[in-house]
C-alpha cells in the first residue's frame, strides 16, 4: 500500500503543452512550426495538447483570423485536446487582479500620460534563473524592469499576467515558442511567483528567418497556411519542413510523416542559430511526399485540378479517373506541387492528352530533311510494328523493343522524331514509347495514321 503511495507522488506530472495565437493576422509558417513542435513533444510524452486564443486585443482581433488558425490546423492534422478563448475568461483575470492587489503584489497607479490609471506589478528586484531546453541556463537580473503594467484595470489583463495565469490554470508544463520572448520571461517568472503558481519548462525556438536572414513576416516571403494548401502543397509536406526548421534528427534521413517526427523528434537536437525558410527545400520535400501518396489520393487531386480548369472546359475535355490514372507518372515526375498542375495546363503541355495534337506536317520532318519522305516512310515503318504487337503486351517495354532496332539502324532522331510529334504535336513531350503507353494502341495508331495522312497530304499539294 505504502509503496503504492510513494509510485503515485513520484509519477511524472503529465506533459501538457499549448498554442497561443493571437487572431490579428494570418499567421505563417514560422508560428506555425511553435505548434508542430508542441504538438510533437505532447504527443512523444503521451501528453495534452491545448489551443489558446489570445484575443484580448480586441480592436485587431478578428473573427476571420480566429477561423483561419482553426481551418489550418485541421489541414496540418494537429488536433488539440482543449481549446480556450482568453476573451472569455475576463472574470477569472479579474478575480486573480484584485487578488494580487489585496495581497500588495500590485498596486493602481497614477499615470501622468496616457491612462488616467494602470495596474502595476510591485517588482521585488531580485535575479530569476531558468533553465531552457533549448539554451541551457539563462539568468536576469529584474531591477531594471521597474514596476511593470500588466493590466489596464481589474478587467483588460495585458499579454504578461493573461499568459501566466492561463498556463497555470490550464496546468501547462512545457512553454514552447519563440526566441523573441526569452525577455518576457523574467517579468513572467515574477508573476508566477506572485500567484504561488510553479514556473512551467522553458524552451525557446530559433526564429525563422527570410532568405535575406531577416525575421519571417509577410514583408518578407511569408504566407498562410492556406496559401500553400491552396496553392497545391501537401499538409504532410509542410508539417515535415516546419520541423526541420531549427531540428534536426542527427541522421540522413529528412522525409517524415507525423508518426515519425512523433517517434524521432528530441527537443535537445533543436540549433539555436535562426532557420532561413527555404521554398525550394520545401518544394523538394513536397514533391518526395507526392512520391508517396495513394493513386487514389493523387487521382482524386489532379483530376480536380484538370477538369475545373478554363482550358479543359473550352476544348470539351474527358478527364476521367483512368484517363489521369494513365498519366499519373508523368506528372509525378514533372510536378513539385499540385498547383504546378496548372502551369503545365496554362503551357498547354497537357493539351495533347485530352485532345487531338494540332500541328503543320512540316512539323514532322527531322531536321535538315529536304521533304517528308523520310517522316513518312518510318512512320510506316513504326505502325506496321506497333499494329504487330500484341495486346496484352501493349507496355512501355515492349514498345520500344519493338521500335529501337529500328531507330538504331535508321538514326534515332529521323525515326522517333515524327514517331513523337505524331502522337503530342509537341516539340518537347515525354518519349514516344511512354506515349504510345499511355495513350493505348487504339489512340497512337490513330494518331500515326493521321500523321501518314498529313504527310500524303502535304506531298500531293507540294507544301513542303
Amino acid at each position: 500500500m505504502i509503496s503504492g503511495i510513494r509510485a503515485l507522488f513520484s509519477r511524472k506530472p503529465k506533459v501538457v503543452t499549448r498554442f497561443a495565437p493571437s487572431p490579428t493576422g494570418y499567421l505563417h509558417a514560422g508560428n506555425y512550426r511553435t505548434a508542430v513542435f508542441s504538438y510533437v513533444y505532447a504527443r512523444q510524452n503521451s501528453g495534452k495538447f491545448i489551443l489558446r486564443i489570445e484575443d484580448t486585443d480586441t480592436i485587431r482581433s478578428k473573427k476571420e483570423y480566429e477561423d483561419n488558425i482553426l481551418e489550418s490546423l485541421a489541414w496540418l492534422g494537429l488536433p488539440y485536446d482543449e481549446i480556450y478563448r482568453q476573451s472569455q475568461r475576463g472574470e477569472t483575470y479579474k478575480t486573480y487582479l484584485e487578488k494580487l492587489l489585496a495581497d500588495g503584489k500590485a498596486f493602481v497607479s497614477k499615470e501622468e500620460t496616457g491612462r488616467a490609471e494602470v495596474i502595476r506589478f510591485r517588482n521585488p528586484n531580485k535575479k530569476v534563473k531558468f533553465r531552457d531546453l533549448i539554451r541551457g541556463d539563462i539568468e536576469f537580473d529584474t531591477t531594471e524592469l521597474g514596476d511593470f503594467v500588466i493590466a489596464k484595470s481589474v478587467t483588460e489583463p495585458i499579454f504578461h499576467f493573461a499568459v501566466v495565469l492561463d498556463d497555470y490554470l490550464m496546468g501547462v508544463t512545457h512553454v514552447v515558442r519563440g526566441e523573441d520572448h526569452i525577455s518576457n520571461t523574467p517579468r513572467q517568472m515574477l508573476i508566477q511567483e506572485a500567484l504561488g503558481a510553479p514556473a512551467p519548462i522553458y524552451a525557446h525556438l530559433p526564429l525563422v528567418l527570410a532568405h535575406d536572414r531577416s525575421k519571417l513576416s509577410k514583408r518578407h516571403g511569408a504566407q498562410s497556411m492556406t496559401h500553400y494548401r491552396d496553392a497545391g502543397y501537401l499538409p504532410e509536406a509542410l508539417l515535415n519542413y516546419m520541423a526541420l526548421l531549427g531540428w534536426n534528427p542527427g541522421t540522413e534521413q529528412e522525409i517524415f510523416d507525423l508518426g515519425g517526427l512523433v517517434k524521432a523528434f528530441d527537443i535537445s537536437k533543436v540549433q539555436k542559430g535562426g532557420a532561413i525558410f527555404n521554398e525550394e527545400k520545401l518544394r523538394w520535400i513536397n514533391k518526395e511526399h507526392l512520391k508517396r501518396v495513394s493513386k487514389t489520393d493523387f487521382v482524386r487531386e489532379a483530376k480536380a485540378r484538370i477538369g475545373s480548369s478554363d482550358r479543359a472546359r473550352d476544348l470539351g475535355w474527358n478527364v476521367t479517373d483512368d484517363a489521369v490514372l494513365r498519366i499519373m507518372p508523368i506528372l509525378v515526375e514533372r510536378i513539385d506541387t499540385y498547383g504546378d498542375i496548372d502551369k503545365l495546363i496554362f503551357a498547354q503541355d497537357l493539351d495533347y492528352f485530352f485532345s487531338e495534337p494540332v500541328y503543320d506536317a512540316v512539323s514532322l520532318k527531322w531536321k535538315g530533311e529536304p521533304d517528308l519522305s523520310s517522316a513518312k516512310k518510318h512512320l510506316e515503318h513504326v505502325r506496321a510494328a506497333l499494329s504487330a504487337l500484341p495486346d496484352k503486351k501493349w507496355n512501355e517495354e515492349a514498345i520500344k523493343a519493338a521500335i529501337w532496332p529500328y531507330a538504331e539502324k535508321e538514326g534515332r532522331g529521323p525515326v522517333l522524331w515524327p514517331f513523337r510529334f505524331a502522337l503530342s504535336g509537341k516539340e518537347k513531350s515525354p518519349n514516344p514509347f511512354s506515349l504510345s503507353a499511355i495513350f493505348g494502341k487504339e489512340t497512337a495508331l490513330k494518331r500515326i495514321d493521321e500523321a501518314l495522312k498529313k504527310c500524303a497530304h502535304a506531298n500531293t499539294n507540294q507544301n513542303v
